[in-house]
């Protein structure tokens, strides 16, 4: 939240200092424009919120989600016009990729002991919460950092197209280092047993899978075939429990928990459907939708919700034109994985609140100025225009032919 809140002001004061603008992007819809647009939307309905009748419980709430949003978005924007080359941008994915083995790491440590861990983590000046252990069918969930299983499995499906672009492209470092941080994030995920992690990286998988060449397709099914197997004899009920969790949908009290919301959905957006009741205000005392969308739709209203659509759609679109214009084959690779990415974590809103799970959506929000920034620094790919045929050439044309 602080560092987010530090990167807003920053943005602010670069971008009131700058002489030119640069920062904009070659061509398509600006990630820095539309996430200037989202914060208005936000503005507006926390005016539209505090000028309602509001309990005195939702106040503060509301207060926190408005800062929170400003601290994504800074984190977005400093992404998006800070990163001042390419190298840079990928020195930052490399970090990420290994960020998120890190969080692996401690996640399969936590599956292994039974325990968080987390109170082993000292930070001077702050505090650590306490930190639950979750189980399901009699198998430990790891969290990692974060607060839920499902928060920790999202990151970490963001995560893992990052790690196979490093794995694939930076020769730099030597084949185990690239592809250790891959391995550690397909176990934790998959050892997360959750939902809403599996669908989403079966998002990101499918659109890899489409922009690969032939080749690393083949070998990446060969690697997931193996792994499978491994994981198999490691966990011998994963997969069983995997299957429970598709299979039994429809008796499942978390999802007959978010079908039942709908009409309660309906009472609260039709009282303020365009600019909501105020981000943050529909407290957990009223429902749980764990449809992120539909908070959203009740928060911020119909045009709080265009707004982070447009958000997500305009990363995904800088994301779409590197790969498709920029000269450099890795760099390419790099936007075919931050639509991955991106497309993941949009996925993944539809399963649970991700505006009340900070690390999902600083880790989203970040990728977003990313995909901005490469589109920034890719030039548009223009055709140039037909030279204009004069009279005086023409008639010189027509004498050269006598």
């Amino acid at each position: 939240m602080l560092m987010g809140l530090l990167s807003f002001g920053g943005w602010v004061l670069m971008h009131v200092s700058a002489t030119s603008d640069e920062g904009r992007a070659a061509e398509g819809p600006s990630v820095r424009t539309v996430l200037v647009a989202f914060v208005i939307c936000v503005g507006f309905s926390y005016i539209a919120g505090t000028s309602r009748p509001i309990d005195a419980d939702e106040i503060s709430p509301g207060d926190v989600a408005v800062l929170s949003v400003l601290s994504w978005v800074g984190t977005s924007l400093i992404a998006n016009d800070g990163i001042a080359s390419i190298r840079r941008a990928q020195v930052l994915t490399r970090r990420l990729a290994w960020a998120g083995g890190a969080l692996g790491i401690l996640g399969l440590a936590q599956f292994a002991t039974g325990q968080s861990l987390i109170e082993w983590i000292s930070i001077p000046g702050l505090r650590t919460g306490a930190f639950e252990i979750f189980t399901r069918d009699g198998m430990v969930r790891p969290s990692g950092t974060a607060t839920h299983p499902i928060e920790f499995g999202i990151i970490l499906t963001m995560l893992l197209p990052l790690a196979l672009h490093v794995a694939f492209t930076d020769r730099t470092m030597r084949a185990w280092l690239r592809w250790l941080p891959v391995l550690v994030l397909s176990v934790a995920v998959a050892l997360t047993f959750s939902r809403s992690a599996y669908v989403s990286i079966v998002v990101a998988i499918v659109i890899l899978l489409i922009g690969w060449p032939p080749r690393r397709r083949i070998a990446f099914a060969i690697g997931t075939g193996t792994l499978a197997l491994l994981l198999f004899a490691a966990v011998p009920r994963l997969f069983g429990i995997i299957n429970s969790l598709f299979r039994n949908v429809g008796n499942d009290p978390s999802i007959s928990s978010r079908t039942d919301s709908y009409e309660l959905f309906w009472e609260f957006f039709s009282r303020w459907p365009i600019f909501g009741r105020g981000l943050g205000t529909f407290l957990p005392k009223y429902r749980i939708f764990d449809n992120e969308y539909l908070g959203l739709l009740v928060g911020v209203g119909i045009v709080g919700t265009i707004a982070f659509i447009v958000v997500i759609g305009a990363g995904a679109y800088s994301a779409i034109r590197v790969h498709r214009t920029n000269g450099d084959s890795a760099v390419r690779d790099l936007g075919l994985t931050l639509v991955a990415s991106i497309a993941a974590g949009a996925a993944s809103l539809t399963a649970f609140d991700a505006f009340a799970f900070p690390m999902t959506m600083g880790t989203l929000f970040l990728l977003l100025g990313l995909a901005g920034a490469l589109s920034r620094m890719t030039p548009a790919t223009e055709t140039p225009p037909a030279p204009a045929i004069t009279k005086r050439a023409k008639e010189a044309a027509a004498q050269q032919t006598r």
